[in-house]
């Protein structure tokens, strides 16, 4: 086979498809090295299963919240439409993807060795002629609880990937894959304890959407735990024994969901001066910082920015496109140019998928007046026609974060059911910078849940 390409891409998830796609729509020619199934994480273990295990669970409540609808919930049938959804973690129709895009697959572990240069291992050695793209991702970190790692744990793979609900779950961390999957299998049969070290779950958010899901768990019957010491844990035949002080909680899987660091540990990066275990620095085109030349770039979870997949594919195709701009000219990484992921550092949006939902943009509050912005909140229950229509007593709310000295919007945060839908809009009015006194001008359709804009505007003004 061919063992020399204008860019090797390692990884191929969601962010190094997507960079060796727009290196190719850019007349480059372009290789993956995958070690495992290609389309990574987010296609077998992380976005698209877990989602596919809420949504009938999601459905479901929000029928029943409608007089006169009745619906019940299939785990068996859950599980096998979540089958669907990965292919049975068969990644033959990626591969096809791959071959029909002009993507060459080499099927391996792939370490750099040096400069423009990727061995693979039961493969060939690989030469870049212009760039190597690292999109290695990320791995599961453990908290340092004693006994931990003598006992059989699970990561977020082997609880999206899991055949049935356990009877007895516990969930380790209150962050958005705690809070998720705690709920998909409280909904799907098992009786589910979360533990948070931390005074509310999740904690890098806006701290009434922590709260509201706090609150909505519980209802459901999840035993939500905050402020909560683990102090070992032990084996006790097929069960496993948490330790909470005096308290002993007996559970039959223990799903770990205390964090994710960047992936560099065997990624070779140490053969050009760079730290393994460490996350790889990166300007905004994707350039490697702390390597000589312009040929190492990186993309999503190995960098740190903004870890999530929507965002790492952003920064992919803005790195395919900027190598391809330093190899032909017309490299522009001025801010929100065509080779700089600007958006990475004050617009990232993000939805959490529990019930409710919780969907952000940008800046916090707290965020917002860490960087000194002259800051205005403005806090509304989400009680609009469109949201009473959407489900018989809604609760919902939102806040809007206003930079008063540009009166443009830099935050924006909804939680209620059926929010994920409005966050784009939010997304473009941060991205653009749009005037409020213009977004004013921006209508809302009657009777949508979309008026909330209209009432926070208003609220604004007065």
């Amino acid at each position: 086979m061919t063992t020399e390409f204008d860019v090797i891409v390692i990884g191929g998830g969601a962010v190094g498809e997507n960079a060796a796609d727009y290196a190719v729509r850019a007349g480059l020619t372009a290789a993956i090295v995958e070690a495992e199934l290609l389309g990574g994480e987010c296609s077998y273990w992380a976005c698209m299963p877990s989602k596919a295990l809420l949504r009938t669970g999601h459905a479901v409540a929000a029928v029943r919240r409608l007089a006169g609808a009745t619906a019940d919930l299939d785990p068996a049938a859950v599980f096998a439409r979540r089958d669907s959804f990965t292919h049975d973690w068969n990644d033959a129709s990626q591969a096809e993807w791959a071959e029909g895009a002009g993507i060459t697959l080499v099927r391996g572990h792939a370490r750099l060795t040096g400069e423009r240069s990727v061995s693979v291992d039961g493969g060939p050695d690989l030469t870049a002629r212009h760039a190597v793209v690292l999109c290695t991702g990320s791995v599961q970190v453990a908290p340092p609880v004693r006994g931990l790692d003598g006992v059989r744990t699970w990561g977020s793979r082997e609880a999206t990937s899991a055949k049935s609900a356990p009877p007895r779950l516990g969930v380790l961390g209150g962050g958005v894959v705690g809070c998720e999957l705690a709920q998909a299998f409280q909904r799907l049969g098992s009786q589910v304890v979360l533990l948070q070290r931390g005074p509310r779950l999740l904690a890098a958010m806006e701290p009434f959407a922590g709260d509201r899901v706090a609150a909505a768990l519980r209802e459901e019957g999840i035993d939500v735990r905050l402020d909560a010491e683990l102090d070992s844990v032990r084996a006790e035949g097929d069960t496993i024994v948490l330790q909470l002080g005096d308290e002993t909680i007996t559970v039959d899987e223990l799903l770990v969901a205390t964090g994710r660091r960047p992936n560099t540990d065997d990624a070779g990066v140490e053969a050009v001066g760079l730290e393994p275990g460490k996350r790889i620095t990166v300007d905004d085109s994707g350039l490697v910082q702390g390597v000589e030349g312009e040929w190492l770039y990186a993309a999503g979870d190995v960098t740190g920015r903004a870890p999530l997949t929507h965002q790492g594919k952003y920064a992919a195709r803005i790195v395919g496109a900027a190598i391809a701009a330093r190899v032909n000219g017309g490299l522009d990484t001025s801010p929100w140019g065509p080779h700089a992921a600007t958006a990475d550092h004050t617009a990232v949006p993000q939805v959490v998928f529990t019930d409710p939902e919780v969907s952000s943009v940008g800046r916090t509050e707290e965020q917002a007046r860490a960087a000194g912005l002259d800051v205005r909140v403005v806090d509304l229950p989400i009680a609009v026609a469109g949201s009473s229509l959407q489900a018989d007593g809604y609760d919902g709310a939102a806040r809007m974060i206003v930079d008063e000295s540009r009166g443009v919007l830099v935050g924006v945060t909804f939680v209620g059911q059926d929010v994920a839908e409005l966050i784009h809009a939010a997304t473009v009015a941060v991205v653009g910078e749009v005037p409020l006194d213009r977004l004013w001008h921006a209508v809302p359709a009657y009777p949508t849940m979309s008026e909330i804009w209209l009432r926070l505007l208003e609220a604004y003004r007065t």
